[in-house]
């Protein structure tokens, strides 16, 4: 495979930097990454960093994406909200490891585009994609064991949290418009619970709840 060294070198990178699920590690080896990246960056899309996908959107970094699926404890057959579909490639992991995953995007090219590719590796029975404003989550689809938000909240979302089931998680950056702090919240006993992990940057959430 083309792709094989890059891909075997960016599981090595991401398991020293202490990312340590190996089911994890063992679906982001086997998504092919170059599949959602713009065409002609497919030889960038093995190096840990963000890829333009189009209006004004990104595809973020492997280690992002990492940093975020392992903070959640995923187990297979769990239910998931994903909160910014952009290119499908977090989609693809959450479905990957097992999970029915429910994704919202708000820009439909790209949402269409996500479905295409998520169909293509043979997700459909694992995915639910709609098109509209994921600031608000998905109540008729809740509650989730897990709710991840890649795109930048202007505040912490309590309005998500009635979306979670107890011992929920639920893990979205917050802060400004250039940087964030990557946040994990746990409902447990019906209380939230938060973590600070990293600072980083995303793009802005849109939406009633977004910039």
């Amino acid at each position: 495979m083309i792709y094989q060294k890059q891909i075997e070198k960016l599981i090595n990178d991401l398991r020293q930097s202490g990312i340590e699920d190996e089911r994890l590690l063992s679906a982001m080896q086997k998504v092919p990454r170059h599949l959602f990246v713009a065409k002609g960056m497919e030889l960038q899309a093995y190096e840990d960093k963000a890829l333009p996908i189009g209006f004004g959107q990104t595809i973020s970094h492997p280690s992002t994406v990492a940093q975020m699926t392992q903070a959640l404890k995923l187990k297979a057959g769990e239910k998931v909200l994903e909160i910014g579909t952009g290119s499908g490639y977090q989609a693809a992991i959450l479905c990957q490891l097992g999970c029915q995953v429910y994704t919202i995007e708000t820009v439909r090219p790209l949402a269409l585009q996500a479905e295409q590719r998520l169909k293509a590796l043979n997700y459909t029975y694992r995915f639910v994609l709609k098109i509209g404003d994921g600031s608000k989550g998905w109540p008729d689809k809740a509650p989730f064991d897990a709710i991840i938000v890649t795109a930048a909240s202007p505040a912490s979302p309590a309005h998500l949290f009635d979306q979670l089931k107890e011992n929920g998680r639920l893990i979205v950056p917050i802060g400004h418009r250039e940087n964030q702090v990557l946040t994990l919240f746990v409902k447990r006993n019906n209380q939230i619970h938060k973590t600070k992990l990293k600072h980083l940057r995303f793009v802005p959430l849109k939406g009633a709840h977004g910039w």
